[in-house]
């Protein structure tokens, strides 16, 4: 399987508690739902398209907290509840001892080497939903295969960043972006060489 990584960021980088203030407010983050405002159609046509490809999810051990408590629902007409409920889920967490989400597994001990192993199983895509921490480590370990990222046209100002200072110097190139109605630019990224540097010259 491929590893992917979807984020939603502010243009200052910020990806904390996108979804609601209590979604995640560690660390006295007060500012959390900044993307509500631009969930449209087309909002939901890609994150749906992006979802289409999973064959499992990975978590970290705090959006795992999140997303077990809303999203064992049953509404037939929520695009991602079934399928969310049914996919095989991993959380990478060295103090979870249970897991009551249906279809969850934890890894715990060498994360990387576990999720290294999952690549090589057979299917399409193990993806990973926000768990920055998480995506920073697998990111710094070189198994990140493809970011997919919506970035909202606000400066949130503080929080968590899933790029902050210290992550690992990482190649990309960019295979696909667009924007959305409600203001959204959306990019997909595919690993790539570590970046070359220069030196800017003028003609003389």
């Amino acid at each position: 399987m491929r590893l992917t990584l979807t984020g939603y960021l502010s243009l200052d980088g910020v990806s904390q508690s996108p979804g609601s203030p209590d979604e995640d407010s560690s660390d006295g983050f007060t500012r959390g739902g900044w993307l509500m405002p631009y969930l449209d159609e087309d909002f939901f046509q890609v994150a749906g398209a992006w979802f289409d490809e999973a064959d499992a999810c990975l978590f970290g051990a705090r959006t795992y907290a999140g997303f077990s408590s809303f999203w064992p629902l049953s509404d037939p007409d929520d695009p991602f509840a079934g399928k969310m409920n049914s996919l095989p889920k991993y959380v990478a967490s060295q103090s979870l001892r249970q897991a009551d989400w249906a279809h969850t597994t934890i890894l715990s001990g060498d994360v990387v080497a576990q999720v290294a192993e999952l690549k090589r199983q057979p299917g399409r895509e193990l993806q990973i939903h926000g768990s920055a921490l998480l995506a920073q480590s697998l990111l710094g370990a070189g198994l990140i295969d493809t970011i997919r990222l919506m970035v909202a046209p606000l400066v949130v100002g503080s929080g968590r960043r899933l790029f902050p200072e210290g992550t690992a110097r990482t190649g990309l190139r960019l295979i696909s972006n667009g924007t959305t109605a409600a203001g959204l630019t959306v990019h997909t990224y595919e690993s790539a060489e570590l970046p070359d540097y220069g030196t800017y010259r003028t003609e003389e």
